[in-house]
Parts: structure tokens; sequence; C-alpha cells
């Protein structure tokens, strides 16, 4: 042992800030559909990477994003008028 700790400090996957904008949202899309499979069945440790990994795929497409559309529904104004069962995605009626 070299006496310097990593743990924590490893990483998968490819830096997102190398990613292109369509590799971004592929990852993006991959992350966010394994994230309840993962919070159901997964080890502590695999749940803290998937974390780790999330936020840091969601960090650098807020960075490349920082006017991105945001849904009236999705605020908490919005969420007070909306009535139950109707759709809070950007561009459906009602939003």
């Amino acid at each position: 042992m070299n006496g310097h700790d990593e743990r924590g400090t490893t990483m998968t996957g490819v830096d997102p800030s190398r990613l292109d904008d369509q590799q971004l949202m592929k990852e993006l899309e991959t992350i966010h559909r394994t994230r309840h499979d993962t919070l159901l069945y997964a080890s502590n440790d695999a749940l803290r990477a998937h974390n780790e990994r999330m936020a840091q795929l969601e960090g650098e497409y807020l960075r490349r994003n920082p006017r991105r559309l945001v849904s009236a529904g999705r605020t908490r104004e919005g969420a007070r008028e909306r009535h139950c069962g109707e759709s809070v995605t950007p561009g459906q009626p009602g939003t």
C-alpha cells in the first residue's frame, strides 16, 4: 500500500465533460432507466457509485444547459395549480 487511500475516488465511465451532447443524453437515459432497480436491489457500494455517476452526468447536463426548458407544471406554483392526473411534460397541453 502506498499510504494514499483512493476509496471513493474511482470513477466509472468517461468523464462527462468529454462526452458530446448525444453521448451525454444517452448516458443520462441509461442511468435513469436503471435507477429503480439499483435502488431496490444493488449493494450499498453499487448504489453509491450509481449516485455519484448520476450526479456527475446531471451536473454536466445542467452546466451545458443553464437555460433549459422548465415546465410550469414542474414548479411549486404550477404543482399547486395542477389538477389530478394532468400532464407535466413540456409542450403538452395544460403545462
